[in-house]
């Protein structure tokens, strides 16, 4: 196993981060059995990503279709990433790789990998293919062996949606924060009071242990009380409205002209949201396409290969010419 060429336990920034959607060629172009990953749109979306206020990618996460991919395709596309983002003047712009697999073993290939691809750290999904069966002493365990072993700092993701309704406890990210190999965690579900409980927690230090949600919705109210901020990906299409509201909230104003801006953006967010939420990763790639002109129609790979059906998006105008508003003033 390769040493990492970074600190042991360097945390990421505060901030919005993105989980980008993978790009793909358009299956027409291509013989092969699955449309060909666009390693140029990806490095293309990332710049425009970091030059609109965007702090962070979570490459290959839930929404990047990880699990889609092959190994020598997750090493293409991240360190593909890593070198667009060097060239256009972002050497260490920082890079989350997601690791969606329940082996010890195969987590710490992927996560060697990464280190090798130049991604800073890996989000690393709770092993949840046997669900509430795996309880939180095993869950302690698993993560320590992980961050014991990992080549770059480690975050711990915990999304009941896709791994049958397993959930991290708080006192279960007081214990593993304590590891200095593991720096944050992103928590993609509803439950506020779990955010609000770890992002406050005293027995945490919290310079180096960060919080992030998966829900832009719960932007403002969970950094005011002590998150580091979220991995959102309605982001990925307005990065700087998103952003907007996340420099608004980290500050924590009390002026009434302040709190109405926050309380504007984190309301014209929520409703856009809804779509996000609704749609998942075939509506964020039809968003990206519509608003910034990159990728295709042809959504990701089977199963989630196709286009939103007719005449939805424009069902959710109210909500996008909100957003697109608020976009072109910043």
């Amino acid at each position: 196993m390769i040493k990492s060429t970074r600190d042991s336990g360097t945390s990421p920034p505060t901030g919005v981060f993105v989980p980008v959607p993978t790009f793909f060629h358009p299956a027409s172009s291509s013989n092969a059995l699955q449309a060909k990953v666009d390693v140029e749109t990806q490095v293309k979306h990332s710049i425009h990503l970091a030059k609109n206020g965007i702090r962070g990618l979570v490459l290959l996460g839930s929404t990047g279709e990880a699990i889609h991919l092959s190994k020598s395709e997750r090493f293409e596309l991240v360190s593909g990433v890593r070198k667009g983002l060097s060239d256009a003047g972002f050497p260490d712009y920082p890079i989350m790789a997601g690791v969606l697999v329940n082996s010890v073993d195969e987590v710490l290939e992927w996560l060697e990998d990464f280190t090798r691809a130049g991604a800073q750290w890996g989000l690393v999904l709770a092993p949840g293919y046997f669900g509430l069966a795996a309880n939180q002493e095993n869950l302690k365990e698993w993560y320590t062996v992980v961050a014991d072993h990992s080549t770059i700092p480690i975050l711990i993701y915990n999304y009941p949606g896709v791994t049958n309704q397993i959930m991290v406890t708080p006192e279960t990210y007081t214990h593993l924060a304590q590891h200095p190999n593991i720096v944050g965690c992103k928590m993609s579900h509803g439950n506020v009071s779990y955010h609000v409980q770890v992002s406050l927690d005293p027995e945490i230090d919290h310079e180096k242990f960060r919080v992030y949600s998966g829900f832009g919705q719960q932007l403002g109210p969970i950094v005011y009380f002590g998150a580091a901020g979220v991995i959102d990906g309605l982001a990925a299409m307005y990065p700087k409205t998103v952003a907007r509201l996340m420099d608004l909230a980290e500050k924590r104003p009390t002026e009434p002209e302040a709190l109405k801006e926050i309380q504007t953006i984190q309301y014209a967010v929520s409703r856009a949201e809804e779509f996000i939420g609704r749609w998942g990763i075939v509506g964020i790639k039809e968003g990206v396409y519509r608003v910034l002109g990159m990728g295709t129609l042809e959504g990701g790979r089977l199963p989630l290969k196709g286009k939103l059906p007719e005449g939805e998006w424009g069902k959710w105008h109210a909500a996008t010419s909100r957003m697109e508003e608020l976009e072109r003033s910043l």
